[in-house]
């Protein structure tokens, strides 16, 4: 899961540089809008509905990888 989340990551965002350690901080295309192109793409991906509170939550790979860790 996690190497098909950073997958995810790095072409909705267009970096290649994402990882583990990033964030919407450190990330300069992580903006509002690349934040619901991913959300789509990982509903998608993995099948799951993402809660609007959820979404606020999703600001650094970790957080993604924990909330989708709780709907697999």
């Amino acid at each position: 899961m996690k190497e098909r989340i950073l997958q995810i990551m790095r072409e909705v965002l267009d970096d290649n540089s994402i990882d583990t350690s990033s964030n919407q901080q450190n990330c300069e295309n992580w903006d509002s809008l690349h934040q619901l192109s991913l959300i789509s793409e990982l509903e998608d991906e993995f099948d799951v509905d993402i809660e609007p509170e959820e979404i606020a939550e999703m600001t650094s790979f970790e957080k993604v990888k924990d909330i989708l860790s709780t709907k697999l």
